[in-house]
């Protein structure tokens, strides 16, 4: 409990600091045995899918107004912010691990089922909007800073490497593309440390304020259909389809028949990690010659761990292995991107907003401009919101959060979300670096 006090003084650092006050320095934290931080996280995820499970009145509208998936990045960073739980900054392994090894099976057992053809005939809406989203990123940035810079220059000037547009630059990697895109534009436009860690914390808590209304909007997704006069039967065959596939194949597992679920999907994570360094170090030397490599993003290994764990599960579809559904599957996966969320939790710095609330106000104009342009198109097409918020989230979330949303519509949509954050992947880079330098090119002079 002392480490915990002693780490909510930090709540007042930032005020402290533009007091020219000194700040306290960062306490270890309480627990730093991932082993043990594991056992904690799996704790609370059982806590909150089984109150969100009972029908007790309180549950429900707990629920109502705060959905299961915030829960699961909120509670995690409240055990990080207070040093009770080490993060990934502290020496822990999990978000690795997670991201490296229960990310990509995941990706792999929920293709594994995937009604290609049903995705195809969903039409290009879902593609409009998605491309509509990635737009909205593209451009925000730039409109982002001109409309902060005309009341508050100060918060966007300079070109040094804390300059906040280079932080943005980073930003805008993660929103269009993920991770890697993000650690691209890093290096790319040079950015210093500082304004890195703040710029993720404006990534991770912006974008999940926004995955909040995303998950509140699912909820009400037939009404907001019927008001927009929104043509849903493409969605509706899809879900009829794999819902009546899941039903034929459904049994009940045997651990035979668990063991084989996570055989295939861990196998084929190693296969995408022998051939991702692979091509990916293939790419490093093409590039040196044709440089173009590198904006697609066609270097990085996780790009391409991505790329091939998705295929895997794609192929394998055409196959008999795709019974492996009616054992649990998707099940198996969505517990496994669960834990991906709650160690993503662990990064998030709540406190972060009390020592550069400035990123925060840019950050939110930002996503506020991707809505707006979202919104509109949505409306303008008569598009399914379902093709709205999996289009945005395939951009902001990626592989992570995308399949999350789309199976808040219903679960056997999450491919849809996988499929068009494998496309986010690959435009990020590219499309970032050229919100960087228009970025760049708007931020008033220091």
């Amino acid at each position: 409990m002392m480490q915990a006090a002693s780490s909510l003084k930090l709540l007042c650092s930032g005020f402290l600091a533009e007091a020219g006050a000194a700040v306290p320095a960062k306490t270890a934290p309480l627990i730093t045995d991932d082993a043990v931080i594991l056992g904690i996280l799996l704790v609370v995820l059982a806590a909150i899918f089984k109150t969100a499970s009972l029908k007790h009145p309180f549950w429900k509208k707990f629920y109502t107004f705060c959905p299961v998936l915030l829960l699961c990045y909120f509670i995690p960073s409240l055990l990080g912010s207070l040093d009770i739980v080490a993060t990934d900054k502290d020496g822990s392994k999990l978000y690795f691990v997670t991201k490296n090894y229960l990310l990509p099976t995941s990706l792999v057992l929920l293709t594994l089922s995937i009604d290609l053809k049903g995705i195809i005939g969903l039409g290009p809406k879902a593609l409009i909007l998605f491309l509509t989203g990635t737009v909205g990123i593209l451009f925000g940035g730039p409109l982002a800073i001109l409309i902060v810079s005309a009341f508050s220059p100060e918060l966007v000037a300079g070109d040094g490497p804390e300059a906040v547009w280079r932080g943005m630059a980073t930003c805008a990697g993660s929103w269009i593309g993920g991770g890697a895109n993000q650690a691209a534009m890093k290096e790319v436009f040079g950015v210093g440390d500082r304004i890195f860690s703040a710029m993720i914390t404006v990534d991770v808590l912006v974008a999940n304020v926004w995955m909040a209304g995303l998950l509140v909007i699912a909820g009400k997704s037939r009404q907001l259909d019927n008001w927009l006069k929104a043509d849903t039967s493409a969605i509706d065959t899809l879900k009829k389809r794999i819902s009546a596939y899941q039903e034929e194949t459904l049994r009940i597992p045997k651990t035979a028949d668990t063991l084989m679920v996570l055989a295939v999907g861990f196998a084929v994570t190693a296969l995408s990690h022998f051939f991702s360094g692979k091509i990916a170090a293939g790419c490093e030397e093409l590039a040196v010659t044709s440089p173009w490599i590198k904006d697609f993003n066609l270097t990085s290994t996780f790009f391409w761990l991505v790329v091939l764990a998705t295929t895997g599960g794609v192929l394998l579809s055409f196959t008999r292995y795709r019974n492996l559904e009616g054992v649990g599957a998707s099940r198996i996966a969505t517990v496994f991107l669960y834990l991906l969320v709650v160690t993503i939790g662990l990064k998030m710095d709540i406190f972060a907003i009390f020592n550069n609330p400035g990123v925060f106000v840019i950050g939110g104009i930002w996503m506020l401009i991707h809505i707006i342009l979202l919104v509109g198109v949505t409306i303008l097409i008569r598009a399914p919101v379902f093709f709205m918020a999996v289009g945005s989230k395939a951009n902001i979330g990626g592989a992570v959060s995308a399949p999350i949303v789309a199976a808040a519509f219903h679960p056997s949509l999450a491919p849809v979300g996988v499929l068009l954050a494998v496309l986010g992947y690959a435009l990020g880079t590219y499309a970032a670096w050229l919100c960087g330098l228009m970025m760049q090119a708007v931020t008033p002079a220091g």
